[in-house]
């Protein structure tokens, strides 16, 4: 889901009109777009992967021949059982971050003042949830397939609830915000979208976009993950080596974000974006849909890859997982040591830059200018898409649907990259441009 954000002073409460990144028009298209399209899309998607042969044609055809009343009878209704399945994660995992232990992490001050205080607790959490979940289906106590066959159900569910669950962060953001770290933008619609709070909390513990974000959205990935390949084991009674290769990836991956989880919380979509539809319901429902859909299209389209195409795409993507988590180590090491740190072996290469805070107060910044982030200024997003695509590719080519996850992944982190880098060119003015002529490619060295 991606738009122009409208740009804000965080600390506002009026009615101000947001100065926006596009023009209004164009803003106002792009979220109205956003809202009323992303669900009914994640429906579209797993009709298409489940009943329709992963065929966007099939599709098309279907709904040619019945039109709007077509579309609204494959749209499964919530029914009890999911909604006890939702219940039942949901709760398990809000109980996992409550209670488990885990070290005190401080987040990034923010343009308040306020600086947010974490439990790190995201890989004992990640381990917990797998084994309980493999173990109660090694044991016969819950089959996962009832998850993948009550698929629709759950997004239908996951869809209505979430969209409940959005309206009630905005309310709470006008009657009962966590901080100061909260605000208005005077438009209903944006508020709604991009979200009030910065940092909402339930209680003096209860992170929401902790919650939201890696609790239930990044934890939805692993597990649905493996209920794919249980679903197929069950079905065929073997697990196709195209289907290894996707889960093992799939889960590598997710394990690096738990690892890193810490740093996560120093990124976009934790110190800078609200809490909304845009971070809230993506992570509930799209996340859970959408970036699991090569699995859930591998299901019922197995594929013998061979032992040396599989191998050779399992290290390819491990590799590009690891560049991402190092990209991410490098500068976190170098912020945690003040710039003190070696990049590659060397003495790193830095910015040293000032801003102005929203109370005028004046502090400093390093921006890393060598090792991966002399090489562009976003390039952990170049492995982060290259991961994506080796675990799509075991799908092969006979359908585009499986790769729509890494075409979005690229959107996504594009505009993500130029939204962070309008962020730095008004938070540090003339040290962002200097910064830019030092690494003066975006994205991909050389070309972007």
């Amino acid at each position: 889901m991606v738009t122009a954000k409208p740009q804000s002073n965080p600390t506002t409460t009026t009615t101000k009109t947001k100065e926006m990144v596009h023009s209004p028009i164009l803003t106002y298209f792009s979220v109205i777009t956003l809202l009323s399209t992303c669900p009914p899309f994640v429906i579209l998607l797993w009709y298409t992967m489940v009943h329709q042969d992963g065929s966007i044609l099939n599709t098309f055809n279907y709904l040619k021949e019945h039109g709007v009343e077509g579309f609204v009878n494959i749209w499964p209704r919530p029914t009890a059982v999911a909604w006890k399945i939702i219940a039942c994660y949901a709760l398990f995992e809000a109980a996992l971050q409550l209670w488990l232990p885990g070290k005190r992490v401080e987040g990034p001050i923010s343009p308040t003042g306020n600086k947010p205080v974490y439990k790190a607790n995201g890989v004992l959490a990640y381990a917990v949830t797998l084994v309980t979940y493999i173990s109660l289906w090694w044991f016969g106590i819950f089959n996962p397939t009832v998850v993948y066959d009550h698929l629709g159900e759950i997004y239908s569910a996951l869809i209505f609830g979430s969209l409940v669950f959005c309206v009630f962060l905005y309310i709470k953001g006008h009657v009962a915000p966590s901080s100061t770290d909260s605000g208005s933008s005077g438009n209903i619609i944006f508020d709604f979208y991009w979200g009030m709070e910065l940092y909402p909390r339930i209680g003096k513990n209860f992170d929401i976009k902790v919650f939201t974000n890696c609790r239930f959205g990044m934890m939805s990935w692993a597990v649905l993950a493996v209920t794919y390949c249980i679903k197929q084991y069950e079905t065929n009674g073997k697990v196709a080596d195209s289907m290894l290769v996707n889960t093992v990836l799939m889960l590598v991956y997710i394990t690096k974000f738990f690892w890193w989880e810490a740093g996560y919380w120093n990124t976009m979509d934790i110190a800078h974006d609200r809490a909304g539809f845009y971070i809230c319901w993506g992570c509930l429902v799209w996340v859970p849909s959408i970036y699991t859909s090569p699995g859930m299209y591998l299901v019922n389209h197995p594929v013998n890859l061979g032992p040396q195409l599989a191998i050779s795409i399992l290290i390819a993507g491990i590799l590009c997982i690891y560049i991402n988590y190092d990209c991410d180590r490098q500068r976190q090491e170098f912020r945690r040591t003040n710039g003190k740190s070696l990049v590659w072996g060397k003495a790193p290469s830095k910015i040293v830059a000032s801003y102005t805070t929203t109370k005028g107060e004046t502090k400093t910044s390093l921006l890393l200018t060598s090792g991966w982030w002399g090489l562009s200024r976003h390039f952990h997003y170049v492995p982060e898409i290259m991961a994506a695509f080796f675990w799509t590719v075991p799908a092969l080519f006979d359908n585009f649907l499986p790769y729509f996850y890494f075409v979005f992944l690229t959107i996504l982190l594009f505009d993500r990259a130029k939204r962070d880098d309008d962020r730095c060119r008004s938070k540090y003015g003339k040290y962002w441009k200097t910064y830019c002529s030092k690494v003066p490619n975006r994205i991909i060295p050389g070309i972007y």
